[in-house]
């Protein structure tokens, strides 16, 4: 059976008050399409996993401007004031996660690993109701695994098993967070026939993708 489906097919897929992780940094290598089309559907009451949420009026940011996310776990906000905004009034939950931790966090999700031991964060507000485990002298807190219900990724060259090539810097979240969705859509710039990718340069192997939809569809 062809993982190449509609937008529209894919996000089926995506319901009312989900975890979606959705991959990308300040818009670069965001599923563009896939988010446009998110907010043409009405879904809402999302609780998203994700690096940033952008710009107002570029990928991620659309979600929050139109108040579809009542939850956002990401690294920081400062280039989309609406998301301050909605955090201070209390409308949308905002969990600032440290960069690193944050896709670490993503990293042990698909690894199915307990959590993860990071020094970041100790003796400050990021410690708040976390365990502390100390190894060798030393302070760690104890980090959970993040995991989401669907992934939505974005893709430069995808074959059509699913394999993904991701152009330079869009690789950023997209490579990790296929790993750790129980469904993943990935929006392709380019689909080729299979054997077309390099399986050297293959960086998310198909095994990961449930779903392909075209980027210029």
């Amino acid at each position: 059976m062809s993982k190449i489906v509609s937008i529209n097919q894919a996000l089926e897929h995506v319901k009312d008050g989900m975890t979606v992780m959705i991959g990308g940094f300040l818009g670069a290598g965001n599923p563009h399409k896939l988010i446009d089309a998110l907010l043409e559907k009405g879904v809402k009451d999302l609780t998203i996993i994700a690096n940033d949420t952008a710009f107002p009026e570029i990928g991620i940011g659309k979600l929050i401007v139109n108040k579809r996310v009542k939850k956002a776990i990401v690294s920081h906000i400062g280039t989309n004031p609406e998301t301050g905004n909605q955090m201070n009034s209390g409308e949308t939950e905002v969990v600032l996660v440290p960069q690193g931790t944050l896709a670490e966090q993503v990293r042990a999700g698909g690894a199915g690993l307990g959590g993860i031991l990071t020094p970041t964060g100790v003796g400050t507000v990021v410690e708040e109701g976390k365990t502390k485990i100390e190894i060798d002298g030393k302070e760690y807190l104890l980090e959970k695994p993040l995991k989401a219900d669907v992934a939505l990724i974005f893709g430069s060259i995808v074959d059509k098993k699913g394999n993904v090539f991701y152009n330079k810097a869009t690789r950023n979240f997209n490579s990790i967070m296929a790993t750790a969705a129980d469904t993943v859509i990935v929006e392709a710039e380019k689909i080729v026939e299979i054997g077309e990718i390099d399986p050297n340069v293959v960086m998310t192997p198909g095994l990961f993708v449930d779903y392909i939809v075209r980027g210029d569809e």
